[in-house]
């Protein structure tokens, strides 16, 4: 497998600014899709969550603005 690019959202603008496929003396190249760069960040991004402390979730304390401490 080919090394992870630091920056997917660059990966993603340069391939939406670039030709699908290019073909120069008989040699054929082709970019991912769009659509499996996009699924690949959100893999990726759902892989992190999952390892940090709280599993992807966010916890914070509320309370009432009416409530005072005692």
């Amino acid at each position: 497998m080919s090394e992870q690019p630091s920056n997917l959202e660059e990966v993603i603008r340069k391939n939406a600014s670039g030709p699908k496929s290019a073909q120069v003396d008989g040699q054929r190249v082709e970019q991912h899709s769009l659509d499996d760069v996009i699924k690949a960040d959100r893999y990726l991004a759902l892989k992190k969550a999952a390892k940090s402390r709280t599993g992807g979730l966010k916890f914070t304390k509320l309370s009432h603005s009416g409530a005072q401490d005692v």
